[in-house]
Formats: structure tokens, sequence, C-alpha cells
């Protein structure tokens, strides 16, 4: 046991120095962002294996209600965490993650802990070695709690399968997490951990965001490596951090981000750093007050829905005036659908063609509808596609010249029941795809634009809403400033304030295991 751990429902504990005080519980440390429980190990007020007990305590108490944490790896946590403590306490050198509990998507490797995809043909699959990503976090202190649940392949915003089953809201389990980072939104927002990794090519990091009150960041391609790719040279899919806290997303982005040659567009000059962690993890503040807004419910094409752009409405009207200017505006995104439709169908083509065709039934609906698309089209088609992005593109950099960031709802509807696989239908009109009402997502992910989904507060359904914060071409660190300040103006304000679920209520829920349809496709 540590010599400084801290005591069960008491507000001091003891260390090496005497007592310490204004300790919260060791019940509620999970609750404490990361930066706070970095900020509080590092001081030696806080043990990390007295966090990683409070995580895992919360983990145990709610997650039969949503079924977000679906591979765990207590057993090996518990030993990181007591190296963690007797680091702090022989004075050694700190990681910028040392004894943070870290989940992570289930679409990252992880050595000798389950690696599923969410497929059924991987149900078994114990990695050997851990994916660099998942390295670097470790190496940076982090310590793995488990694998959050995903969509087959991440192939959908419905985070189900028929591996683990679904994932349900944590405002309401009946209801989408979205996806396809889903387990890893629920988990931060119940206080199971306080860092998760998610990946994004049609919104993966930002919709499970919107829909579950935390924060889900796309950087730009290349930020952060993905090794993983099979089609390295693809923009539309990255690998980035979730947190409860535009802080938090910079403390783990600092540590994600990389020049790794395994990524090729990992940008890099010979020789050179041109990343580091001082780029995030300390920016200077911004003034909002000196920047251009561009306001749009749905890029002049979305299908948001009537409800969605009310609310949009009410929540910027609250804080347009802290911009130099705010005015209704938007790119011209001519032909994003269809271009965006196109890529997407060649990525799963280059990734499960051959899962498609030699084991379709035990592959879901999801991907094989993406499979069979791709092999409609023509080399011609993909030639146009490529040809469309390019004009999509240098249209957005000449809006970006007037501009400084663009503020979108982060998702077109509200949360709707799991149950329904994708959304049909938008206010009685019908999707064009099973992935089309993401299309406030992908319109960026296109571009190769960093957004940003900030929670802001809840819908007229008592249900999370998000803002989507896009900023100009490697205007990372320019969303995450603008970002932060816009979560500092807005905490005040419970109409506009992060929320949180009600965890008495979800503790005394019935598993959602139990719902029908729970487990497959529906």
């Amino acid at each position: 046991m540590s010599p400084w751990r801290c005591q069960l429902n008491k507000r001091s504990c003891s260390g090496p120095r005497g007592p310490l005080r204004g300790i919260s519980p060791v019940t509620d440390a999970c609750d404490l962002t990361a930066v706070e429980a970095r900020r509080l190990i590092g001081q030696r007020r806080l043990a990390p294996s007295d966090l990683l007990e409070s995580c895992i305590a919360r983990v145990e108490a709610i997650d039969p209600a949503v079924n977000a944490l679906v591979a765990r790896d207590f057993d090996r946590a518990r030993a990181a965490a007591r190296a963690a403590d007797e680091a702090v306490v022989r004075g050694d050198a700190l990681g910028p993650l040392h004894g943070l509990p870290l989940a992570v998507k289930d679409l990252e490797e992880t050595a000798g802990l389950a690696t599923t995809f969410g497929s059924e043909l991987f149900a078994n699959h114990m990695p050997p070695r851990d994916s660099e990503g998942v390295a670097r976090l470790k190496r940076a202190g982090a310590m793995v709690i488990g694998k959050t649940n995903t969509p087959e392949f991440g192939a959908g915003a419905n985070t189900r399968n028929r591996v683990y089953g679904a994932t349900g809201n944590p405002f309401d389990p009946t209801r989408s997490a979205a996806g396809s980072s889903g387990g890893s939104a629920v988990a931060l927002a119940t206080g199971m951990t306080p860092l998760a990794t998610g990946s994004d090519m049609g919104g993966s990091l930002r919709n499970p965001a919107a829909f579950c009150g935390v924060v889900g960041f796309r950087p730009t391609p290349g930020l952060v490596p993905a090794e993983r790719s099979v089609r390295g040279w693809s923009p539309l899919g990255v690998l980035g951090p979730m947190a409860r806290t535009v802080a938090d997303i910079r403390l783990m982005l600092a540590s994600m981000a990389a020049d790794d040659a395994a990524d090729p567009l990992a940008t890099t000059i010979h020789g050179r750093a041109v990343r580091g962690p001082a780029d995030f993890a300390g920016a200077a503040p911004i003034d909002l007050s000196s920047l251009k807004v561009a306001f749009t419910p749905d890029f002049g094409f979305a299908p948001t829905e009537a409800r969605v752009r009310a609310v949009f409405a009410d929540k910027t009207r609250r804080f347009a005036g802290a911009f130099a200017a705010a005015e209704a505006a938007t790119p011209d995104c001519s032909g994003t659908d269809e271009a965006f439709e196109v890529l997407r169908a060649v990525n799963f083509l280059a990734a499960h063609h051959d899962k498609v065709r030699l084991t379709p039934d035990r592959v879901g609906p999801n991907v094989r509808a993406n499979v069979e698309e791709g092999l409609r089209y023509s080399a011609l088609d993909v030639a146009r596609a490529e040809t469309a992005q390019t004009a999509i593109y240098r249209r957005w950099q000449a809006f970006f010249a007037r501009w400084d960031v663009i503020i979108t709802p982060s998702i077109t509807i509200s949360p709707r029941p799991w149950s329904e696989l994708y959304p049909a239908q938008i206010d009685g009109r019908p999707t064009r795809t099973y992935f089309h009402w993401l299309a406030l997502a992908y319109a960026v992910s296109l571009v190769g634009h960093p957004a940003l989904s900030l929670p802001v507060g809840l819908d007229e359904a008592g249900l999370p809403f998000g803002l989507q914060i896009v900023g100009p071409r490697g205007g990372d660190a320019k969303v995450l400033a603008v970002a932060e300040a816009l979560e500092a103006l807005l905490a005040g304000d419970p109409a506009t304030a992060r929320p949180a679920p009600d965890l008495a209520r979800l503790a005394a829920a019935p598993p959602i295991s139990a719902a029908p349809g729970f487990l497959g496709f529906g």
C-alpha cells in the first residue's frame, strides 16, 4: 500500500510529508479532470492507485447500464498504478500523463488485451504488441484500464456490434451514444476514465462527444500518426483525443502528436522537430473579441433537423456578441456528399473487400453496404471524386481568408434510440446513405481541417448538445484556443455549461444487455 494513500470518505490523507488537505474522497477522484488529477499526483496529494480504484469502482457501478468499457485490464492497471505510486514517492521524473487511467477504443491494438474491432472475425484477437499510438501514451505515463466499444470496424455512428452489443447514451441508455468512438465518450461522461482515445472519418470523434456531453478533437491529418491505416495517403481517417475538457484534450494531444515515418501524412522536415508538446499543452489564450466567426447550421447542404437548428440558434445567440464579428456564412460545399461517398467507399474496399468476399455472413450490414457501393464505382468515378475534393478544399481556403473559424452544430440530429441502426429519415425526408446524417462532420473531414466538438448544455429533450468549432488549414492550436475560451465563457450558464449524467439513476438502471436487440444489428 502506498505510504500516502488517501482514505475512503475522508477529506484529508497522510503522506511522507504529513497530512495532506483538500483531497476529494477516493470515490470522487474519478470525476477530477485529467489536468487536475495530474497536478495532484505531482504534488503527492493523490495516489495513482487511489485514482485508479475510483475509476474501477465507477466502471463496476455504472457500466452495466451503458456497456462502454467492454474489455477490462484491471490487474495490469493496478500493477502499473503501484509502480506509478512508487515513482512519485522516489521523486522520479514523471511523464505528462503519469498515473492517469486511459481507455482505448477497440480499433487500436493493445498488447495482451482483446482487440476485436467490433467484429466477430476478431472476437478472440489478442495482439502481441501495442499500436504505436497506445505505446506513446503509455510512455507518457498513462495506464490502460480497458477497451471501449465501437461499431464493427468503426462503420457507422451507432455503437453496437455482434461481439459486445450496444452502448447506451449516459443521459438515457435507450438512446444512441453515436460513434464510432461511442464507448470512449460514454466512459468519459460517466467518470470511468479521465482520458480516452478515438478515431474519426465521418465524425467518429465529434459525433459521440456531442451525444454524450464531452469533448472530441479531430486533428489535422498526420498530426497524430496512424501507422495502421491501409491507405496511408488518404486524409479522411485520423486518430485523436477525447476528454471532458479542452485543457485535458491539450494535455493528451501533446503526447499523441509526433512525426512517425509509418504515416506518410505526418508533416516532417528532415532532421528537425516540427511539432512538440509546447505547441498544444500550453498555448497562449486567445481573445475572442479579435475573431471573425461564421455560423452555419448546415454548410448549405447537410440534412440538419429543425429542432437542432432551433437549439443551435439559441445557443449561439447567447455568445455571438463575444466576437468581433459573427455572421451566417458557409464555404461552398457543393459536391461534398458525392465526393465523400466515393472516397469513403474506396477506403472500405481497401480494408474490407476480402472479408466481405470470403466471409459475408460474418460481416455486418454497414461494412457490406460500403464494400458493395465501392464495387459499383469506376476509376473515372474516383478521379472525379478526388478532383471535386480538391476544388472544395480550395474554396474552403478562400473562405478562411475572410473568417477565423466556423461554428456549426456537431451533428444533424438529437440522440435517437440505439435500436435504430441509422436514421433513414430526418424531418420526413429520406437520407442518402446510412451515414448521410453525419454530413456536418464529413464536410470537414473531406477538406482535412481540424475541428472540435464542445459540449454546450442540453437540447429541449434534455439530451447533450455539441457545437463544432472548425479552424483553418493546420489551425489545430487555434481551434483548441477558441474552444477553451468558449468553454470558460459558457461554463457559468447552466444552459451552455457541460452537462453531467445522473449517475445514481444509471447505477440503479437495469443492465442494457437485457434490452431486446442488444447483441447484433437489429
